[in-house]
């Protein structure tokens, strides 16, 4: 038996997802695979990110849907993801970016079940 990753966040970082779509609609997630952003939670407008067939929903972040590729839902399993806010600029796609604050994963391992 295999424990999915999951995903919350802090409440500062639904104050930052607040502002996003009181200015920009609805929104998702999608965490970057380590590109040009590093592996940093990136924020678009819905219908702007095209998903790939084996991107994985972990769950929602105040209504905005949250998005993994599938190799790294597996690297995760077992792993709650935090999304948090820092100081700094987001990801040159990222809607957080220009605003002085920026989101960021943060994880802690979840209590596995036991071996069978």
């Amino acid at each position: 038996m295999s424990v999915p990753a999951l995903v919350s966040a802090t409440p500062e970082a639904v104050v930052l997802l607040r502002e996003i779509v009181a200015d920009h609609g609805p929104v998702m997630f999608h965490q970057s695979g380590g590109c040009c952003d590093g592996s940093s939670p990136m924020c678009y407008p819905v219908g702007e990110f095209w998903l790939g067939d084996h991107d994985v929903k972990l769950g929602e972040i105040d209504g905005a849907p949250f998005y993994i590729s599938g190799s790294q839902a597996r690297a995760w399993e077992g792993t709650e993801l935090i999304i948090d806010v820092v100081a700094g600029r987001g990801g040159m796609f990222s809607l957080d970016n220009g605003r002085e604050k920026r989101f960021l994963t943060r994880s802690r391992l979840c209590a596995l079940p036991p071996a069978d």
